[in-house]
Formats: structure tokens, sequence, C-alpha cells
């Protein structure tokens, strides 16, 4: 099939949101499978892939780029994150809550990211698929949509920003799509064979 009267169409992918959105709902996305739907059914010619950079992953972020995603890393930071206030009475914090309250964690949010990417690269592509379910890219949603440029917004689950919901008919959502886009550990099922 002919791709000449096709429209040039990116993707711009939020890692983290999509990853996590497929988990919630109990499974883990094929990124390759996923790479090659995006090319057969809307003909994707870039998908760039926006991620958090932690040096233990370098692998993963060869492997994606094998796979035909354009990588691109966010620096990450350590949050150490305390909610408790600095006039609180300690007698009044129970120990539990304060060993809540204090957890360090890896922070890259990728949004900025995708957004400039989304702009900077809108004069190359004739329509744009943005895959987060995060509401905070309503803003580019709808300035992709009055450009007359956003073909889709692939949302992980129903559990899409209601921000986004003026866009229903352009919501794809991929837990439909579980069955085909589902990875699946061939070797651990010959393991459990083998018992």
């Amino acid at each position: 099939m002919s791709n000449v009267n096709k429209p040039v169409t990116y993707a711009f992918v939020d890692s983290q949101n999509l990853n996590l959105g497929t988990q919630r709902m109990g499974w883990k996305l094929d990124w390759r499978k996923f790479r090659q739907y995006l090319n057969d059914k809307y003909n994707v010619s870039k998908a760039y892939l926006f991620i958090g950079y932690m040096i233990e992953n370098e692998q993963l972020y060869e492997y994606m780029h094998e796979l035909g995603y354009l990588v691109v890393l966010k620096p990450t930071v350590d949050v150490q994150s305390n909610d408790k206030d600095t006039n609180d009475n300690d007698e009044n914090i129970d120990k539990k809550d304060s060993d809540e309250k204090e957890k360090s964690s890896v922070k890259g949010n990728v949004d900025a990211e995708l957004v400039l990417y989304a702009m900077k690269e809108m004069p190359n592509y004739d329509k744009a698929i943005i895959v987060s379910g995060d509401g905070d890219f309503f803003s580019l949603a709808e300035y992709l949509e009055e450009n007359n440029k956003l073909d889709s917004i692939m949302a992980p689950n129903w559990q899409y920003s209601s921000l986004l919901k003026i866009f229903e008919p352009k919501i794809v959502r991929l837990d439909k799509l579980r069955r085909n886009l589902a990875y699946h550990d061939r070797r651990r099922k010959n393991q459990t064979k083998q018992k």
C-alpha cells in the first residue's frame, strides 16, 4: 500500500503515563507491538518517546531506540518530599505519618519536553497523536485541534483526565486494545510448562 496520499503523522508518547496507566489495569504494554500499531494503523513516521533519564536504564533507552522510537531523555531529580510544616509540634505528629510524609522518589516530568517537541516539529507533520491521558496536555491538544493537526489522543485506560473529555471523538483507549498490544513473557510461560 502506498503512503503517497497519507498524512505525515508524528506520535508524542508520555512513557510514564502510558506505562503506569496500563500496569494499573493489570497488564504490561509490548512496546514493539505498540510501535508497529502506530505505524500500521496511523502511518506514524516518527514516534517521540519522552522518558526520565536514569543511568541504570541505559539498555532500556537503547532498546526503545532499536524498536523505532526517538527517545527524548529528561534529567531526573531525587525528590525528598516533606509535608511537615516547620511550625508543627513534633508531639502532635504520629511517627507513621511522619515516615509517610518524608519519602524519597525520582522525578522526571516530561510534560514540558513533549509540548516543546510537538510545537517545534509542527511544520514537519500533518497530524499528531498525543499518547497520554494527562490533563496537562489539554492546551496542546486544543491548539493542535484548532490548527487541524490533532489526529487522536491515546489514553492508557478509562481513567484519563476529565479535561480531555471534549476530545472524546478523538480518544483511543489502549485498554480496549489490550489483546493486541499486551506483552506476554514467553520465557516465563515455557518455564511454567516445563515444571
